[in-house]
């Protein structure tokens, strides 16, 4: 029983970052109805500037989430300004594709410059510690990115849910024309949406070369679970994100314990084809 604990405890602390990720790409998926196929990219630019931030100025990962975090909101700024804007009213592909297209240029761009090497970063403030409850280990660096992504995606939440600005999104998500009418700047919304997705996915890349190494291809397996936790858990919402998350967290380490490591991907996309076969709109959709 507690060899089952454990393996629960490590599939929630995992899927909670997982959902901290999928928050970033629910938010400007359902606002925009754009698929960010640079997500998984954004998180692994987040690592690497927490990692040279570590490595070259000694700041720990705990600190340089805020750097991480600001850079890829700038990103994800600029992305909506130099691309995603000429693509607003176009076929849907022509977003996927540009960005597809961004995801290969970052991708191929820090190949080049840092090379396909695995980088570590040792001597963290985390590094190997853990707690301990009973007969049970909680590993510090993954329990200390599960509780910041829990405290950001509650934030997000609140801020959509209970502020002025939440319901200028969300009336813009339902009807742009409509919320311009109403006097909404959606222009503005939309960049400050792609600023906060890009930023949830800063913030857990930040966080994770506590514990994680980084190199180009670190984010295409973020980046794909990402796509399968929002619609799994319903396009636009954050909470079925949320939910979803945890859920390909437990699925993946009880597979991987189980089973096999190499059999947990295969459970978590079997959970996936599952959930949209039964219900086609997600968790949470409506």
């Amino acid at each position: 029983m507690e060899t089952f604990l454990q393996v629960l405890i490590d599939g929630m602390l995992s899927g909670m970052v997982y959902a901290l990720v999928a928050a970033g790409l629910c938010l400007i998926w359902g606002v925009m109805d754009v698929i960010n196929f640079a997500h998984g990219e954004y998180l692994m630019i987040a690592m690497y500037v927490s990692y040279w931030l570590g490595f070259l100025a000694n700041v720990d990962p705990v600190v340089s989430i805020v750097a991480s975090g600001a850079f890829i909101f700038i990103l994800g700024a600029l992305t909506y300004k130099l691309i995603i804007h000429y693509t607003i009213g176009k076929p849907p592909l022509a977003a996927l594709l540009a960005t597809f297209g961004l995801a290969m240029l970052l991708k191929n761009l820090c190949l080049n410059r840092f090379s396909p090497n695995f980088l570590i970063l040792s001597d963290t403030w985390l590094g190997d510690k853990t707690f301990q409850l009973g007969n049970l280990i909680f590993p510090a660096p993954q329990l200390a990115a599960a509780i910041l992504s829990l405290v950001v995606v509650g934030l997000v939440y609140a801020v959509i849910s209970s502020t002025r600005f939440g319901w200028a999104v969300q009336a813009t998500a339902m009807d742009r024309d409509a919320a311009e009418l109403m006097g909404i700047n959606t222009e503005r919304v939309y960049i400050l949406i792609f600023g906060i997705g890009g930023a949830c996915v800063g913030i857990a890349g930040g966080i994770m070369p506590s514990y994680l190494s980084v190199h180009p291809e670190v984010g295409s397996l973020f980046g794909l679970i990402a796509f399968i936790c929002v619609a799994m858990g319903g396009f636009g919402s954050i909470p079925g994100a949320f939910l979803a998350g945890i859920l390909v967290g437990v699925v993946e380490s009880v597979a991987g314990f189980y089973i096999a490591p190499v059999f947990k991907y295969i459970a978590v996309f079997g959970l996936y084809l599952a959930v949209v076969f039964l219900r086609p709109k997600g968790i949470f959709g409506w």
